[in-house]
């Protein structure tokens, strides 16, 4: 990976994850910078990696060579500009924008012209090392800057790229909304273990492993389709079985498809509010 300076406008835990996972990876320390309103969750990344903080962003994105926008969507706008860069400055920096519902047309027209810069899209499970980032590049990037931002959220996880920007909603509805959809599920399995007479203890530590073996076996097992490994375990007639068809009844298929078509409708709409 190539030693370029990076700098993270917005010190939120999403930027906090990524920069942990670069400095545990062994990228200098002294090369990264974050900007933030607030100084306690500055001092704080200072504290614990060492890193160059500031309370000023046009003042790290001047000096960095790539520059992260990890600002909430409503507040994008208001800082790219007020961001003291040229025209020519911003020419020769590469952007990152981990952005919810901002497509690339929006960014560079708050941007004030048209630069380079990447879409990508984490989840949350980046902040313990286990993310999933859908990641998206316009023509105009070229192959090394797309390899540097690929490595940057490597950091933190795995990596997909989408061909067309629409792409970008898919992997939200994927990768990016998907964990609370485990949670709830998890969520409701509890509750129920918790009627049948488990502590609440219990049921969350039941849950947790369940769910910890399950994404391992399918992880483990490439070769085989996970409808292949849901079969194993429903022995026909069983209790499983049982299960499962009441899953079906209640169309479970159905509601999944509908409710990730309801996750990329949102995000067109967010796309169209800022």
């Amino acid at each position: 990976m190539q030693n370029k300076t990076i700098a993270f406008i917005g010190a939120g835990n999403m930027s906090s994850s990524i920069i942990s996972g670069l400095v545990k990876n062994g990228y200098p320390n002294g090369l990264i910078y974050a900007s933030n309103p607030s100084l306690p969750k500055l001092e704080a990344l200072q504290t614990k990696l060492d890193i160059n903080i500031s309370q000023n962003n046009s003042e790290v994105a001047r000096k960095a060579d790539v520059i992260v926008l990890s600002v909430k969507p409503q507040l994008m706008a208001q800082m790219l500009a007020e961001l003291a860069l040229t025209p020519e400055e911003k020419s020769q920096k590469l952007f990152i924008s981990i952005a919810a519902g901002l497509p690339v047309s929006r960014l560079n027209e708050m941007l004030g012209g048209e630069y380079a810069l990447i879409r990508t899209m984490p989840n949350t499970p980046s902040l313990i090392g286990l993310g999933m980032a859908g990641m998206y590049a316009p023509e105009n990037i070229t192959a090394e800057d797309k390899t540097f931002a690929e490595q940057i959220m490597a950091a933190v996880g795995k990596t997909v790229w989408v061909d067309d920007e629409s792409g970008i909603d898919h992997v939200i509805a994927l990768a990016g909304s998907a964990p609370a959809y485990f949670f709830l599920f998890m969520e409701g399995m509890i509750n129920e273990a918790v009627n049948l007479g488990f502590s609440e203890a219990q049921a969350r530590e039941i849950v947790e492993q369940v769910a910890l073996g399950s994404a391992q076996m399918v992880k483990q097992n490439q070769s085989v389709d996970v409808a292949a490994l849901r079969a194993q375990v429903t022995s026909k007639g069983g209790t499983t079985a049982a299960a499962i068809e009441s899953f079906n009844q209640s169309d479970l298929t159905g509601i999944i498809q509908k409710a990730m078509q309801a996750a990329i409708a949102r995000s067109q709409e967010m796309a169209k509010l800022f």
